[in-house]
């Protein structure tokens, strides 16, 4: 009817509204936080090589060795199915412990708190809180980078320019699971940071540009203070937590090669709207094809 017409569009352009103005409160956000907040650990802002596990380091080094390849490195991950899911170790059970503390401190202030999306309620956006440029940027650019290059260079793997990273919580009060769902990323690194919890299992099913007539899904169980590297695209969810609180670093690292053909939401080439800091990962092309601005696709 024309009355449920005029609703719907009523709702379609509260929710453009609402994503436009998305980027103007986190900078007003992460201004307060930068003059107000009393940080209880500020070390851990700044990323050190002693937070990150040998093991990992160890990947890492092999990963920018001379003649490093696909086959030699999976000898130091752990990989599941045919899915492209590799977990491997990532921080040290300290520096995940102090992290924890560190953001439970946020969580408990009386800062702003901007919420990771719409499906967690609990959780924090790092960028808000500070630690993109000293933490996560060199995270992707310096570590990650080499490992992503050797597993998935279709993704753009080796052109990683942009990541949006955030904490996500769970526990029996507040958020339970995380229903089915691909990320707005090339490439996701989830990192179980603690604390005891049981049950919360993670599962797989297809990468959402090849579903399968009948999907197969996979349990992953998360393991204290080691990651998994999947495919943005690949459906995912978390199964309810039984007991105890869960934390999660997520970074969802994008690659403007490859979403500025395609955009990984709505599947159709982007249409750009400019914005602040890294955006949706996308970007405006000078003549040169060099990227000038990382702005958000305006049909998502």
């Amino acid at each position: 009817s024309s009355s449920e017409l005029s609703c719907l569009l009523w709702q379609i352009e509260a929710e453009v509204q609402r994503r436009k103005q998305l980027i103007s409160q986190s900078v007003e956000r992460k201004g307060i936080i930068s003059e107000r907040y009393q940080r209880k650990h500020p070390q851990v802002y700044v990323l050190q090589d002693s937070f990150l596990a040998p093991a990992f380091l160890e990947v890492v080094r092999y990963c920018t060795s001379p003649g490093a390849h696909l086959q030699g490195l999976l000898r130091y991950l752990e990989s599941f199915s045919d899915k492209r899911i590799y977990r491997l170790p990532v921080f040290t059970e300290e520096f995940c412990q102090t992290f924890v503390d560190e953001l439970e401190n946020f969580e408990q202030s009386d800062m702003p708190k901007g919420r990771p999306n719409t499906m967690n309620n609990y959780g924090v956006l790092l960028n808000e809180l500070g630690m993109d440029e000293t933490f996560i940027t060199p995270l992707r650019e310096k570590y990650l980078q080499p490992i992503t290059a050797l597993l998935y260079p279709d993704l753009g793997g080796a052109s990683l320019d942009s990541h949006k990273a955030f904490v996500v919580k769970y526990s029996l009060h507040q958020d339970l699971d995380l229903s089915s769902h691909y990320d707005n990323a090339e490439i996701t690194l989830n990192v179980s940071l603690g604390k005891d919890f049981t049950e919360g299992n993670l599962y797989f099913g297809d990468f959402n540009q090849d579903p399968s007539p009948v999907p197969q899904y996979i349990e992953v169980e998360h393991v204290g203070a080691q990651g998994l590297l999947h495919r943005g695209g690949q459906i995912h969810g978390a199964l309810p937590i039984a007991s105890g609180e869960r934390w999660n670093l997520v970074v969802w690292m994008r690659s403007s090669a490859i979403r500025n053909q395609l955009c990984p939401m709505c599947h159709r080439k982007p249409q750009l709207v400019e914005a602040e800091g890294f955006g949706d990962g996308f970007t405006h092309p000078l003549q040169d094809e060099v990227p000038e601005t990382v702005d958000v696709c305006s049909l998502w």
